[in-house]
């Protein structure tokens, strides 16, 4: 455990301030890694299942082996260490906007950057995932996970808006293999208009409800995460 209170890094961003902070819960008597735009909290180390099932779900609707598989958004890390549980991943590309987060996890500052700093299997891409979608493939992979906004109807920069449209969807599907596999988290609850967008373009799509305990003691929360397959 660390100090009571502690900003561990402050950055100007395209999109806003960001800030890392670690405090030392007292009810819980552990250390809490937050990340902030401006005075919005976007991610805590408090409520990870949904991070990790995301991974998890998305990866067991893969079929094979020797996968190649991209992360959007890097935040915590959860996602990308949860994949990289998979036995089966021969590569796992992370593709984060901020150049700053990418340096928290190089420099270690979060409890997961040693784990991915050294799995050879992981490399981080400072890119805009929502343009990197938009473009003819240079690659393609057996599954997508991504977790940047907070939902389809929720997003960080109005631009990526226009993702979550049949029309990104189909751009964003030639980027996998023809069986491979996309999957979403959203902080929102399973909406019928976006799994009709991915149905538009994916062969099989499924909400999963996320379900987790709250360990202040209110009432459980959850999220969504969605599976589509080519």
């Amino acid at each position: 455990m660390g100090r009571r209170f502690e900003e561990l890094d402050w950055q100007e961003t395209p999109i806003g301030e960001v800030s890392l902070r670690r405090r030392l819960d007292p009810a819980l008597g552990v250390d809490v890694y937050e990340v902030k735009l401006g005075d919005e909290f976007l991610m805590s180390s408090v409520f990870t299942v949904a991070e990790e099932e995301l991974a998890r779900l998305g990866l067991a609707a893969v079929t094979g082996s020797e996968l190649d598989v991209l992360v959007g958004g890097l935040g915590l890390g959860c996602t990308a260490v949860a994949a990289l549980a998979d036995e089966r991943v021969r590569s796992l590309q992370v593709a984060e906007a901020l150049g700053a987060v990418i340096d928290w996890h190089r420099r270690e500052l979060l409890p997961l950057g040693h784990e991915l700093n050294s799995d050879q299997r992981t490399s981080f891409v400072h890119r805009d995932f929502f343009a990197w979608a938009a473009e003819p493939p240079q690659q393609r992979y057996h599954a997508i996970l991504l977790d940047i906004d907070h939902s389809p109807t929720n997003v960080l920069d109005t631009g990526h808006a226009g993702f979550y449209l049949p029309s990104g969807l189909r751009r964003l599907a030639e980027h996998l293999h023809p069986d491979g596999v996309f999957a979403l988290w959203s902080d929102d609850p399973p909406s019928e208009e976006f799994s009709a967008a991915l149905a538009e373009v994916f062969a099989t799509v499924r909400a999963h409800v996320v379900a987790f305990d709250n360990p202040y003691g209110g009432p459980r929360g959850s999220n969504t995460v969605y599976v589509a397959r080519r």
